[in-house]
């Protein structure tokens, strides 16, 4: 830490000398606050993540388009892993926020515009994120790496074919593509929606699956939720397509973190978080099959 320490302190957008502090709640990246004088900044460091099928180019990319597009904070530096960008005094959203009615009547169109706005301001390569290869690859990087859950894989596969045959057709927007609590910030006045890790053109049902999984929506949210985005009373066949998307977002999050569990060096025990992912992946591929 001490090095990485070293560095922060020489990079050359600094005023006077910074104070660095620990920002807790990531689980990709190492977080710091940087006080300069009386500015302040956040300081994400992390590196390519192939295996998770992250690239930080196309992290970059949509933060600066999310910025332009007036969701995210402006990013004022970005090089060697490392990418500084303002700090917003807010209230992170937690997942009982993310459930108030009124919170998430302020949440859906900051998708919305998400989706609509942040294609007019992207620039340069962009990426897609699809859920299905997604999990498809991080199953045959678990089968080489040798995990504990070997005896799934087979029947999650199996699973993930399902799902993609149940969810199309697909509409394709840009996506932020990991609607945790932890990523919109609540300033008083506005919504501000942060880390765009996985940030690439995909079906815009995959951000509402997500959203809903992430933040424990009951049904009756679940319908409000697709309701208002849509602007049209929920169909038959829109609910199947909506819960085999948000069925595949819990399938990758349990393999994202079984993965996790074996190649990553944060100082974060992702063991009981995977046990929690496959609780919520289990109940949600329950309700598809009722569907």
């Amino acid at each position: 830490m001490t090095e990485l320490f070293s560095k922060i302190r020489a990079l050359p957008l600094w005023q006077n000398e910074i104070e660095i502090a620990p920002l807790s709640g990531g689980l990709t990246n190492l977080n710091f606050i940087i006080t300069d004088g009386a500015k302040k900044y956040v300081l994400r460091n992390g590196s390519d993540i192939p295996e998770h099928n992250l690239m930080r180019f196309g992290d970059l990319a949509a933060s600066r388009a999310a910025h332009l597009a007036g969701l995210s904070p402006k990013v004022h530096y970005a090089e060697n892993g490392m990418t500084v960008i303002d700090f917003i005094e807010a209230k992170t959203l937690t997942e009982k926020d993310v459930q108030d009615s009124d919170t998430l009547a302020r949440i859906i169109p900051l998708m919305q515009r998400c989706h609509r706005d942040i294609p007019q301001h992207f620039h340069g390569p962009a990426l897609i994120f699809w859920v299905f290869h997604a999990i498809r690859d991080y199953g045959k990087n678990l089968s080489e790496r040798g995990t504990g859950y070997a005896s799934k894989l087979s029947e999650y596969m199996e699973i993930n074919s399902a799902l993609e045959a149940a969810a199309g057709p697909f509409d394709i927007a840009f996506c932020h593509n990991d609607w945790l609590a932890a990523n919109i910030l609540d300033d008083g006045k506005r919504l501000w929606l942060i880390d765009w890790d996985y940030g690439g053109f995909n079906t815009p049902l995959f951000d509402l699956g997500g959203l809903a999984s992430n933040n424990s929506f009951d049904a009756a949210t679940e319908t409000f939720l697709l309701e208002t985005y849509f602007e049209t009373p929920v169909t038959a066949g829109l609910l199947r397509r909506y819960h085999a998307m948000k069925t595949a977002s819990l399938l990758r999050e349990v393999l994202w973190s079984m993965l996790s569990e074996l190649t990553s060096t944060l100082d974060i025990d992702y063991a009981p978080y995977t046990l929690e992912q496959i609780a919520r992946f289990e109940r949600a591929h329950e309700m598809f099959k009722q569907s």
